[in-house]
């Protein structure tokens, strides 16, 4: 029985790359990747995976409020927004000073402020591109 090779534009079943057909080796690719910076940054997006904390850093966002701030703009309990705030502090996404009896959080710097601006307005764009998507009519035996 003949053997046919694939087509030309088809990958082949079981493709290797050869020492230098795509310029650094793996050792010198893995020898830029920072492991301890990594896991931090991990440890961010995981706090940055809840609604509610999503939520409670879009109004830190735009200023430094208090915890019964907080809670009240956000319609929750002081336990629940102090327990939201506690973990967020643990991963350094936010800071906290104390003025009299009250204690301000705020970001802890730009760089998680350009996070969270990058993540509602990435989340934004797709929203309103399936809203526009969904809009628009389909033409006849087109699938949808």
């Amino acid at each position: 029985m003949k053997r046919v090779s694939p087509p030309n534009d088809l990958p082949a079943k079981n493709p290797e790359c050869s020492p230098g057909d795509h310029g650094p080796s793996a050792v010198e690719l893995r020898a830029q990747i920072d492991e301890h910076s990594c896991r931090l940054a991990a440890g961010i997006f995981r706090a940055l995976g809840d609604p509610a904390r999503m939520q409670l850093l879009t109004l830190l966002a735009r200023q430094e409020l208090c915890v019964s701030e907080i809670a009240s703009a956000l319609q929750d309990s002081l336990p629940a927004v102090s327990q939201r705030l506690k973990l967020l502090r643990s991963e350094r996404i936010v800071t906290q000073r104390r003025e009299g009896k009250h204690i301000y959080y705020a970001l802890a710097d730009q760089h998680i402020a350009e996070l969270i601006a990058n993540g509602i307005a990435h989340a934004s764009e797709h929203f309103r591109d399936r809203r526009a998507d969904a809009s628009q009519p389909h033409a006849a035996g087109s699938p949808l």
